[in-house]
Formats: structure tokens, sequence, C-alpha cells
């Protein structure tokens, strides 16, 4: 038998590394809003037991990807290597980054391009021309897809199978009292977001937000990738969006497409 940290095989396939996904569940346990953790906090998160989360982490102490203070650990800067393995490797952030700088100098707002990975959104290039968010965002960011615009923009094009799996198994949780939590209401917006062909979110996220998204259709007719625009909602309404924000995404949605 082997041992939790060792064990190579899981559900019977042998080419699965178990121990593999335990390390990178000690690593994705922190986030923004965890950055120091003590043993007992990653254990608690990752499900595994106090020993083996020990060995993985004093494992990332040793070669630099943590540090320990005695008592929290904490991701160091060498982590980064990890995440620049991809962006250095992919062409999608760098194709993406100019359609993004063209509609912020037409806007004047900040524009962010972001692609679905499990239930949250992650951030893969940005254009941000003010902070208009009390948390700061940059690539790699994530948040949860079902209250952001750029998740409903994508998750609105995916299959129903898929669309259904993600409505009952997501829990919607009210980030501000405007945030929909009806999985009745939340289905419907994305069958509207569909047919209007953009997802318009008005302080769900955080109050004094609001963003409008729209799909990037691949030539392959999938949507994995969707563009926003993002702006203080006291001082852009709802219809300036849509009149004077929209025509812009769309055009670089449509251009975008034909490249991806």
């Amino acid at each position: 038998m082997q041992s939790e940290e060792t064990g190579d095989q899981t559900g019977g396939d042998r080419d699965f590394v178990a121990s593999l996904e335990k390390g990178l569940m000690v690593i994705e346990a922190f986030d923004a809003g965890r950055q120091r953790l003590t043993l007992s906090d990653v254990a608690k998160l990752t499900g595994i037991t106090r020993a083996a989360a020990r060995r993985y982490l004093l494992t990332l102490t040793k070669l630099n990807y943590a540090d320990f203070d005695g008592r929290y650990f904490t991701l160091s800067p060498r982590i980064l290597r990890l995440g620049y393995a991809y962006l250095s490797s992919a062409s999608l952030p760098a194709r993406v980054q100019p359609f993004l700088e063209r509609i912020s100098e037409e806007t004047g707002e900040s524009s962010s391009a972001a692609i679905l990975d499990g239930d949250d959104i992650v951030y893969i290039a940005r254009s941000a021309t003010r902070r208009i968010m009390s948390i700061g965002l940059g690539v790699g960011s994530r948040l949860p897809a079902y209250c952001t615009s750029l998740g409903r923009a994508i998750l609105a094009y995916q299959p129903e199978v898929m669309i259904d799996a993600y409505v009952q198994r997501v829990r919607l949780e009210p980030r501000t009292p405007k945030t929909v939590t009806d999985k009745a209401a939340f289905r419907a917006i994305l069958d509207a977001t569909r047919r209007q062909g953009y997802a318009l979110v008005n302080e769900e996220l955080e109050f004094g937000l609001r963003s409008i998204a729209v799909p990037v259709v691949e030539k392959s007719n999938r949507v994995t990738i969707a563009l926003n625009l993002s702006a203080q909602a006291g001082r852009v309404s709802a219809e300036e969006m849509r009149e004077r924000f929209l025509p812009a995404l769309k055009a670089a949605s449509e251009s975008l497409g034909y490249l991806i």
C-alpha cells in the first residue's frame, strides 16, 4: 500500500500521480484572502492529514517556493515561475492585450479578459486605467463566475449539460445584497445573456462596481474567453455602458475571434 504523500494511483488510474495532486492542492490553499496559513489551516483546507501537509509544506519551503516563520507559511515570489510557464508559452494573453489596451483607450475605463477555470474566472490580461475595486486585480486573479459579467458571458455559451451541472452544484453566495442567489433566476439570466449577446452586472460582486462583458466566439464556435469593461456605478449608468461601451467590446470580440 502506498502512503498518502507518495501514492501514484487514484480510482484505478495508473497514470495519475496522487502526490502531485496533493502538492498542488497545498499551493492552491493560499490566495489573496489567505496569504499566511498555519499547518492546521492547510490540512483543514485541503482535507489531507497534518503529517502529509507538513511534508508538502516543508518540501515547498526547502525548494524556496514557500517561507516559514515558525508558525505561518507563505508562498514566496518563486511560485510565480509556475504561472509564468503558462503565460510565456501561451499566445492567447499576448493576442488579447492589444485589444484591451485599445478598448481602454477608446473608453477611458479598465478592461479585462478572463477564462473559466472550474467554477471561477481567471484573469489572463488586464488594461487598468484606474483602481475601481477594493481588491486588487491582476493577471492570475480569480473570482466566482456566477457574480461576474465575464463569468456569465462565458457560462451562457457552454453546452446545456454543462450549464445544468454548474447551476446544480454552485453555491450562489451573496457578495452584496444585490447578488442574484436564486438558481432559477440565475439560469434565466444566463439564457438572457445568450440571447442578447452580453452580460451586465450591477453591484452584485462589489458595491459601486458595474461591469459589462461579451463572449469571444472562436473560429470553432466555442467560447472559452470573454472581454469586459468595468466602471464605478455612480459615474457610469447601465444605459451608458450599453450605448457607449458595448460597441467597443463587440468590435474587439469579433476581431479577436478570427485569431483564436
